[in-house]
């Protein structure tokens, strides 16, 4: 796939920092003047030969609100997964998305539970999603609006992070709650609440 790299170069949208390593072709879907920062060497895995668990798709970028964003962070992998943005999703360096994740920074539609009938017709209000550096997200999660995932943590395979997770903990479940963080980080925890 040496060519696709050339062909994203092309798009004024994607703004590469350097190398990106592309694997088969990712679903690369920019609207409404969206922008896509790749950092330096940034992979986008869509292929699954050689890849150690089976992957339902490739790689799909989406951006469709006005002006939305996307920033991957250098060295930061991505497998098979859904990143859809209609504000802004920012996933910081050194991250490892493991295949079959959705991450969305809004639910498409509201509930409208006073008049389900109308739902069809609404649009959701996005909240920004921040993925910080050195984050591990397990396959087939889903990473949901207005969410934080801090700087080092691990979110556990088939999560739904639906609140903040804080920095170097492992969490899981859905919802995804911690359930492994050193002493410092506890102390910190309750410090915040």
């Amino acid at each position: 796939m040496i060519f696709l790299p050339i062909i994203m170069k092309l798009n004024k949208n994607i703004i590469m920092e350097g190398k990106v390593r592309v694997k088969s072709f990712p679903y690369i879907h920019l609207k409404n003047n969206s922008k896509l920062h790749l950092g330096n060497n940034v992979m986008l895995n869509s292929s699954n030969y050689g890849y150690h668990i089976n992957m339902y798709k490739g790689v799909k970028i989406f951006a469709d609100g006005i002006n939305s964003e996307i920033h991957i962070g250098t060295n930061t992998r991505i497998h098979g997964s859904c990143i859809h943005a209609q504000s802004k999703i920012t996933i910081g360096e050194n991250c490892l998305i493991a295949a079959n994740c959705n991450i969305i920074d809004s639910n498409g539609h509201l509930t409208s539970m006073d008049s389900p009938e109308n739902r069809i017709d609404t649009i959701d209000f996005p909240q920004n999603i921040i993925i910080e550096d050195n984050v591990w997200i397990g396959a087939s999660c889903i990473i949901l609006k207005g969410v934080t995932i801090g700087n080092g943590s691990v979110i556990a395979a088939g999560s739904v992070v639906k609140s903040s997770i804080p920095p170097n903990v492992i969490a899981g479940g859905n919802p995804a709650k911690v359930l492994k963080s050193n002493s410092k980080n506890v102390q910190n925890e309750k410090r915040l609440k």
